[in-house]
């Protein structure tokens, strides 16, 4: 005869399904804005690149056509001058270098995030754990999301388009997650 099941032991599976509900919803969460951030520090870390080069290049030639005997090569070398400064300007202003820094670092922390997440829902919500205590462990994962989220820089919305369409393609995915055909 099979064992009948109480009204508590259904709501408790109902509780602990909709932990794992939740889990999910923050580990999806953050794997779009992890993936969103790493596109950003991709873009500025390449943006350094591509005014830093030039500028330095130029900032050379500029000084070689300065010393030059010929008046055209100080028409040439004061072009490249005021050429560099805007360089030199621009990369002071929108400082690349930091903004590729900060999305890497925020782009790590919602990894590590969605791990946590990903782990805490397949494994520690299928031991024999108190619901009372798998709701404190997502309330600490919601609150370090919440926290990420105030304290990191928003994705640029390109970004974010960008990194939708590598999730879709299957860049986030594992070898070990795909099902046996």
């Amino acid at each position: 005869m099979a064992e009948q099941r109480s009204t508590e032991e259904k709501i408790v599976s109902i509780a602990r399904e909709e932990i794992i509900k939740e889990a999910k919803r923050i580990e999806e969460n953050s794997l779009y804005t992890a993936k969103g951030h790493f596109v950003a520090a991709h873009f500025w870390d390449n943006f350094h690149l591509w005014l830093g080069v030039p500028t330095v290049v130029l900032a050379a030639v500029a000084g070689t056509a300065a010393f030059a005997k010929f008046d055209q090569n100080n028409i040439i070398a004061g072009a490249l001058s005021i050429v560099v400064v805007v360089l030199t300007a621009v990369t002071t202003f929108l400082n690349p270098k930091e903004r590729a820094h900060t999305h890497l670092t925020f782009g790590n922390n919602y990894d590590s995030l969605l791990t946590r997440a990903r782990i805490f829902w397949t494994i520690e919500c299928r031991r024999e754990n108190s619901e009372d205590a798998l709701s404190a462990k997502l309330n600490t994962l919601s609150e370090e999301r919440d926290r990420l989220n105030r304290e990191s820089h928003q994705v640029p919305k390109w970004a974010f388009k960008k990194a939708k369409k590598g999730i879709e393609a299957g860049e986030a995915s594992y070898r070990v997650d795909e099902k046996a055909e």
